[in-house]
């Protein structure tokens, strides 16, 4: 499922600068004032977290441009696909509900999936951002980061969108369901 290289060759890198520049075109709104010119050099100039873009766009996630940090330089990318990414559904919260359950067993955690791809799951915060982006999730649902103090006792959240509004609810962490998925950021 994931590679212990984690570079891109050459093609790779082309292909996905490609990928990425068409889409940061089309969808303009997401990031206003923004210019592909200075986020491509950002990219360039950070080509070890290429990889974990390039994850992103594998599993489905349409990784864009939503924000820019002037303090850092930074360039936030998050997962903008319509519904939560495909190759990142039927998986439950973390690491420890999936070693809780006894039979039936997701083949991964949303928390352990995005560590290894070197991405952070949204926050609640993030998630409410993206949907002024766009309507997401109308279909499916996405993990977000929740609480200590909620995971403590078993729970998870998790958010999506119906009725014109973005829900936010629980469910146990060990849960998980064929239209849930989960949606990563990255800052580069």
């Amino acid at each position: 499922m994931k590679s212990n290289k984690k570079a891109l060759s050459p093609e790779q890198r082309e292909e996905l600068l490609s990928v990425l520049k068409t889409r940061f075109e089309k969808n303009v709104n997401r990031h206003k004032g923004l210019e592909w010119a200075k986020v491509l050099a950002r990219l360039e100039a950070n080509t070890e977290k290429l990889w974990s873009l390039n994850e992103m766009e594998r599993t489905d996630g349409e990784p864009d441009v939503v924000g820019h940090d002037k303090k850092t330089g930074e360039y936030v990318f998050y997962d903008c696909s319509a519904e939560s990414p495909k190759g990142r559904r039927s998986v439950c919260y973390d690491g420890e509900a999936l070693r809780s359950r006894k039979e039936h067993k997701p083949a991964d955690s949303a928390l352990d999936m995005s560590a290894a791809m070197g991405i952070e799951l949204l926050t609640e915060a993030q998630y409410r951002e993206l949907q002024k982006l766009g309507n997401f999730d109308a279909k499916t649902s996405s993990w977000i980061i929740t609480p200590p103090g909620i995971r403590k006792l078993g729970g998870a959240l998790f958010a999506d969108y119906r009725y014109g509004t973005v829900f936010v609810y629980h469910n146990g962490a060990e849960s998980y369901y064929a239209a849930r998925g989960f949606r990563g950021s990255l800052k580069i």
